[in-house]
């Protein structure tokens, strides 16, 4: 049998049923760690779909350096992941854990950074540095919350079935939260839309007027005397207080209603097995391009609807339609993964989006279609959000098996699996905020240019699809499937019988 060391785990004289029930996750502290979950998704939700379109259309920033803030930002963020996590991984044991004061002292600065985000400076000339140096803060102050709250997975039950239970119970939460976040900011947001800026050009076609820019100039007629761009400023202001209120208040659920089982942890050391073990690399791979592939669709869609499709006044429900329905699913896919297995729920959840990517850029645009497509689209992205968080555990447990005398690596498995994505987010990000300016997108004008239409249906449709499909083909290749789980899972319980039998003994 594999000689596991449990020794810091595992006090003397404690029996493997009293260890169980020690280990046993009741429902209040499942969903007190679920709920602080849901501030990175509140937060990234609200940034990912609106973020490039309140640069470009309130902000009033050239598109060029608007790409420039959101590839920094997000690569930034994506530099600081395993930063955080040696940082954590060093910082010493307090009597509230290792990883929860973290959480608790990057809160305040956090939520001022984020507010800052979404305030419109008087001053023009330093508009991009301002946003530069709080998206950055922010992104920063979050990783503090997110790489320990991530890595928390492993510290409040080392039994496999209540860690992935309280997954189940985190991702219904932060799928809620992505619908909480795209619900007060589009809400918010939709009811102090400023009116667009008609170009000359605009409203003259080879039959004279165009009808929909028509109704589109009736509309601004009858509100540019009620909103103005400054209302539409004072409610991104209003929603991103509300934002960082539930931030603060999700914090403190999760700090006082979590308890961190104490391990010891390293860093250096573990890096290089850390990144050797094949399982993890193909696993990050994987889902690197598959969450490339919804970043693309998330950053995008915003626009895609206001311009590409004409729903001006309808993108911030159609979004909201896409968040409710992959909250929703979450339970269908929880229990497709555990009937089926986890790999084939990622080809199936993974697919099940792209005939809908096609169809909303072949249908001519029409409101009923977009909100079908978006609800069927709301069912993949709900696979997207828990299939990662319910595999990489499955790593954690294959490595230690693989690697029995090495343990605490778990904030390295997480804090560079964030890394990666994140990094893929910010190319994902300046790359699509780039393009828009080479095909000449016009701030907050009524229409754009025909190569911005076919921009945007190629970020939202056909460079998402051809992603998702890389990724498939890396997840053909993952080696856990339901039979190596089971197998790690019986493997690790043995060991940690026989390590209460010996201690017992002794």
């Amino acid at each position: 049998m594999i000689n596991f060391s449990f020794n810091e785990r595992t006090p003397p004289f404690v029996s493997l049923s009293q260890r169980e029930q020690k280990n046993r996750l009741s429902v209040c502290n499942k969903l007190c760690y679920a709920v602080g979950g849901a501030p990175y998704q509140i937060t990234g939700c609200a940034l990912g779909f609106f973020l490039q379109i309140y640069l470009l259309d309130v902000a009033q920033l050239d598109p060029f350096y608007a790409s420039i803030i959101l590839f920094v930002g997000r690569a930034w963020d994506a530099i600081t992941d395993p930063t955080i996590g040696f940082l954590v991984s060093r910082s010493p044991w307090t009597r509230f854990g290792r990883m929860l004061p973290w959480i608790l002292f990057s809160t305040p600065l956090a939520v001022v950074s984020y507010f800052l985000i979404w305030y419109v400076p008087v001053f023009e000339d330093g508009r991009v540095i301002w946003y530069l140096v709080f998206y950055c803060l922010f992104q920063t102050l979050q990783t503090c919350f997110h790489v320990p709250y991530s890595a928390l997975t492993m510290f409040i039950s080392e039994d496999q079935k209540e860690r992935d239970s309280a997954t189940a119970y985190r991702m219904t939460v932060e799928v809620l939260g992505t619908v909480i976040g795209t619900a007060i900011q589009g809400q918010i947001v939709g009811m102090a839309n400023a009116p667009c800026i008609p170009t000359p050009g605009d409203n003259v076609t080879a039959d004279g007027l165009n009808s929909s820019l028509l109704l589109e100039q009736e509309v601004n007629a009858t509100i540019t005397t009620v909103i103005t761009l400054d209302q539409t400023k004072t409610a991104y202001n209003i929603a991103s207080g509300v934002i960082c209120s539930i931030y603060v208040l999700c914090a403190v659920v999760l700090f006082f209603g979590v308890k961190e089982k104490k391990e010891r942890m390293s860093f250096w050391q573990g890096i290089r097995l850390v990144m050797g073990h094949g399982p993890y690399v193909k696993l990050v791979m994987g889902f690197l391009f598959t969450s490339l592939a919804f970043m693309l669709l998330e950053g995008n869609f915003a626009l895609f609807c206001c311009y590409t499709l004409g729903l001006r006044n309808d993108f911030q429900n159609i979004l909201l339609v896409i968040m409710l329905a992959a909250t929703l699913t979450i339970p269908f896919w929880q229990w497709f993964l555990t009937k089926f297995g986890k790999k084939t729920a990622v080809y199936i959840g993974t697919s099940s989006v792209i005939p809908f990517m096609i169809l909303v850029v072949c249908v001519k645009s029409n409101l009923i279609i977009t909100y079908v497509v978006s609800f069927a689209a709301g069912v993949g992205v709900a696979a997207a959000f828990l299939l990662p968080w319910s595999m990489l555990p499955d790593v954690v447990d294959d490595f230690q098996v693989q690697n029995p005398d090495s343990r605490g690596h778990e904030a390295i498995f997480y804090s560079f699996y964030v890394f990666f994505t994140k990094f893929a987010s910010g190319i994902s990000l300046g790359i699509s905020t780039l393009s828009l300016d080479f095909a000449g997108y016009m701030t907050r004008g009524c229409t754009q240019p025909e190569n911005v239409d076919i921009t945007l249906k190629v970020l939202v449709s056909a460079a998402p699809i051809g992603l998702l499909l890389i990724g498939l083909v890396i997840f053909r290749s993952y080696p856990i499937d339901e039979e190596r789980r089971q197998g790690n899972r019986k493997l690790l319980q043995e060991a940690l019988s026989s390590e209460c039998t010996r201690a017992q003994n002794n």
